[in-house]
């Protein structure tokens, strides 16, 4: 008899506690809370006329058998096609060969952790960043380099120190890891001049940049800023691995994203893909391709940022009602995307804020979990996108109701 299971499981895995955010959600099953919590995009914006009529041809052709059965590795070659046309639109040329399929974004994160980390291995990130990447990351238990991220993006002056510092020590982060478009959680956005000034860092030190890109499209104010992506390709460099996901923009049922980079980083993830996943659903590629060439991409994508515009509008007016400057609260005020980042007094720990705010039937995600080490504690991540309007004014007054008792 096995008596301690614990003695069997790798070192990756022994200490290893998986998702925190995903299980937050057992203390949400009360319909009466409204939750702020999650990175849902509205079913407002669900494409339902479309996917169906996609899904009724897609199954009601001679394919059917090829939906039913296992596909290509790296994408159907119709996806394939119709995400390097996609990219063009963002000043983005790859081939085929500089592209893979994911079952989301998810997924490329945990191939990226794959192929770059052994255990000890330096990762560089912002402070706070993507939970889902250090959880991803954290499989392969790396050491994390943070610094607090500032209004117009990461420190790219505490990233030069810090690598300068490395360089000295021996031991070079294995790539920099950042979200520059309405970064999760904070949604800050990052400028053009820290783009420019981070791949000059990449360039130099030869670190590689991964740039995760889940809310790029989703922009409700101001003018786009090219990707750090497209403006590596401009000097002809090859140091930037971008990931990609459709689950913000089509529907996060069909989980499919995608990574592009260099050829020989491609082909790497793949191998891996191919010893972890095999293939991703060709049923679930087809739906993706049908929404980008079939189902009004431009205009579908317009009527989204419509959407949540209002929707932002409404909750940052919202929230400086019910906030005012004596509370100690400050908050993020994104320009896309589908989150803002809130302060609290430096007394309040947001972990058992979380259970107090459950009380008064409002719910959001604790900032801690959004660090690689060292966690701040009085911060949170609100999200504005799932919620209806009356919902979100009526979240943020309980949430003040919450927030001042315990001032």
């Amino acid at each position: 008899m096995i008596k301690n299971w614990k003695d069997r499981f790798s070192e990756n895995c022994r200490a290893y506690e998986g998702y925190p955010i995903g299980k937050m959600l057992q203390y949400l099953s009360d319909p009466e809370i409204i939750s702020l919590a999650g990175g849902l995009p509205s079913p407002d914006i669900f494409q339902r006329g479309g996917f169906l009529a996609a899904s009724e041809k897609v199954l009601a052709s001679d394919s059917i058998n090829k939906v039913m059965q296992y596909s290509a590795i790296p994408g159907e070659k119709s996806l394939l096609d119709a995400v390097i046309k996609f990219l063009r639109r963002d000043s983005i040329s790859i081939a085929e060969e500089n592209l893979l399929i994911t079952t989301s974004g998810q997924h490329g994160l945990d191939l990226v952790g794959r192929l770059f980390l052994d255990p000890g291995d330096i990762v560089m990130v912002d402070r706070p960043t993507f939970a889902g990447a250090v959880v991803a990351f954290d499989l392969c238990r790396p050491k994390y380099i943070g610094l607090d991220i500032e209004k117009d993006g990461s420190d790219i002056d505490g990233f030069r120190a810090k690598l300068e510092e490395s360089k000295q020590n021996g031991a070079m982060p294995k790539f920099i890891y950042v979200v520059p478009d309405f970064q999760n959680p904070t949604g800050i956005t990052m400028s053009l001049e820290k783009r420019e000034k981070l791949l000059d860092l990449s360039h130099e030190f030869g670190v590689p940049i991964i740039e995760d890109s889940p809310y790029r499209d989703l922009r409700y104010f101001g003018d786009s800023l090219p990707s750090i992506f497209s403006l590596d390709q401009k000097r002809s460099g090859k140091n930037v691995i971008g990931l990609y996901t459709f689950s913000k923009i089509f529907c996060p049922g069909m989980r499919v994203g995608f990574n592009i980079g260099p050829a020989e980083v491609i082909k790497k993830m793949c191998n891996i893909k191919e010893g972890n996943i095999l293939n991703t659903p060709k049923y679930n590629q087809d739906m993706c391709c049908a929404y980008l060439n079939d189902m009004g991409l431009e205009s579908h994508l317009e009527n989204c940022r419509n959407y949540y515009r209002e929707k932002l509008k409404l909750f940052l007016a919202t929230m400086q009602e019910y906030f005012p400057e004596d509370t100690g609260v400050s908050w993020t005020k994104p320009e896309g995307g589908l989150f803002l980042w809130a302060t609290v007094p430096e007394h309040i720990d947001t972990e058992e804020l979380f259970f107090e705010a459950i009380k008064y039937k409002v719910a959001f995600v604790p900032g801690w979990q959004f660090y690689g080490e060292n966690p701040a504690k009085n911060h949170m991540r609100l999200n504005f996108s799932f919620s209806d309007k009356a919902q979100l004014t009526e979240a943020v007054k309980r949430l003040a109701q919450c927030i001042k008792a315990q001032l």
